[in-house]
């Protein structure tokens, strides 16, 4: 009996370390594809835009994927001047390049050339977003050390949240693992497999992030495996709840149907033409939308109604259901615009420089999210606020209509008394209306005449001399060290 019992202990013993050596092993695979990424970018200067901030240093986390590509956040490597990444355990650094990126969604994906950096590597592979309350295991950099970490967590939520980096409302998921600087780019992993990307913690709570989820990750990838990734659609629709059973009645809905009232529709949008206010919006393809403005994506869990929108590529088509005046119709709608194009005032950009034009040394440029930040990152309370009301509402009346301002006033003899008046948003020049930095232009060297006037919303004007604002022009640049009077898209 007792010969019997020390075998089945044996048994039980060699099972569990062959089991413990099993995940051991899985658990190796994992940390072999995490990697560290440094990262080296420079911001353009929004208050002088004709500059650069300087170069700094940054760092995140990564995981390697097949393909020999590694996974991480767009803000990980936005505006990027060198960039390396190094493996768990290694010294090494290796130089790398970003292949793709898409700030909407906070992803990019980073190429190594150099084969030997995949040597050891196991490429993780992706999984199913868990249910809500799941474990799962976060793996990155974060700051407080040079190795690797590793938290554990479960998953709290899954639901729409405003991305930090591009501040597009899309499907992210609520974790509770502890995250700091430096995890950003780190994969979630749930069973083995990536479930999610780590994109932002909330410094006010405590152990409280979120991560991109596997499904908008698979959007990501897939845009880029049909050659030619133009990043989230958008259908273009402002909206509200229809909660009020008066609402709801008043547009002829039945006691079955739920929706959302049109309240606006974006210029250019893909709605544009064939959605208007006051029409019901009541499915996209097979989503049933609800009185509050939300879709069942999965068994007894809901997220915004955008959620089936951004399932889709941009170019490609959903069927709308909508009640029109009572009467129920059936539309394909082309998703032909991404999310960042509806706006009057762009969102957070990256890779690029801002536009401005100098004219008797009054610094054109037109408002952006980016700009707004100059006044600090409780800007909402201390930028201007005829700027910040321009913001809330943010609908242009036309396609691609830009808010034009004056910047700033590089003092000179010409500008003299004009020191004062900002901020200046120009909605004339010369009697012709101002929609975008290239009427701007037109309308100034265009014009003949002997003033050149500037007038705004309230009827206040700024007039200099055309022959001396011309005239002062190079005195102007070379007194203030600026090369240019304009920047580059604007010649």
């Amino acid at each position: 009996m007792k010969r019997w019992i020390i075998m089945v202990s044996i048994c039980l013993i060699l099972g569990g370390v062959v089991g413990l050596s099993g995940l051991v092993h899985a658990d190796e695979d994992i940390r072999s594809a995490i990697v560290k990424v440094y990262s080296v970018y420079n911001k353009p200067d929004y208050y002088n835009p004709w500059n650069m901030q300087g170069p700094r240093a940054s760092t995140g986390s990564g995981a390697v994927i097949e393909g020999n590509l590694i996974l991480t956040n767009a803000h990980v490597v936005s505006d990027l001047t060198f960039l390396q990444v190094r493996k768990n355990g290694d010294t090494q650094r290796y130089s790398a390049r970003t292949v793709a990126i898409s700030h909407e969604s906070d992803l990019a994906i980073i190429e190594v050339a150099d084969p030997s950096f995949f040597e050891g590597v196991v490429p993780l592979t992706f999984g199913e977003l868990p249910r809500t309350h799941e474990e799962v295991n976060v793996y990155g950099f974060p700051m407080g050390g040079d190795t690797l970490s590793i938290t554990k967590g479960v998953l709290s939520r899954v639901e729409h949240q405003p991305y930090v980096h591009s501040s597009a409302a899309l499907l992210a998921g609520q974790i509770d693992a502890a995250i700091n600087p430096g995890n950003s780019g780190g994969p979630v992993i749930n069973n083995g497999k990536i479930v999610g990307v780590i994109m932002q913690g909330i410094p006010s709570a405590q152990n409280l992030g979120y991560m991109v989820p596997t499904p908008v990750i698979e959007h990501f990838l897939s845009g880029i495996a049909q050659g030619n990734y133009l990043g989230t659609p958008s259908l273009g629709t402002i909206w509200q709840r229809m909660e009020n059973p008066d609402l709801r009645s008043n547009y002829q809905m039945s006691s079955g149907q739920t929706g959302v009232l049109v309240t606006q529709v974006y210029p250019g949008s893909p709605a544009d033409g064939q959605i208007f206010p006051g029409d019901v919006l009541l499915s996209f393809d097979d989503f049933v939308i609800a009185n509050d403005g939300t879709v069942e994506f999965r068994s007894r869990e809901r997220t915004s109604m955008s959620y089936p929108i951004q399932k889709y590529q941009v170019g490609e088509s959903i069927t709308v259901e909508l009640l029109r005046d009572g009467e129920k119709i059936g539309l394909d709608i082309t998703l032909h615009r991404p999310v960042s194009r509806n706006w009057l005032i762009p969102m957070e950009q990256y890779e690029t420089v801002p536009s401005y034009y100098i004219y008797g040394g009054l610094v054109f440029t037109p408002v952006t999210k980016n700009l707004l930040h100059i006044w600090g990152s409780d800007w909402v309370n201390t930028a201007p606020v005829s700027l910040v009301s321009l913001f809330r509402n943010n609908i242009p009346e036309v396609e691609g209509q830009q808010v034009v301002m004056i910047l700033r006033v590089l003092a000179d003899e010409v500008n003299v008394g004009y020191e004062n008046v900002l901020p200046w948003i120009v909605r004339t020049v010369n009697g012709q209306s101002i929609m975008s930095m290239t009427d701007l232009v037109r309308a100034i060297e265009d014009d003949g005449t002997h003033y050149t006037k500037f007038e705004n919303a309230r009827g206040q004007q700024i007039v200099l001399n055309r022959e001396a604002a011309i005239a002062s022009n190079p005195r102007i640049l070379a007194t203030y060290r600026i090369e240019n009077d304009r920047s580059a898209d604007l010649w």
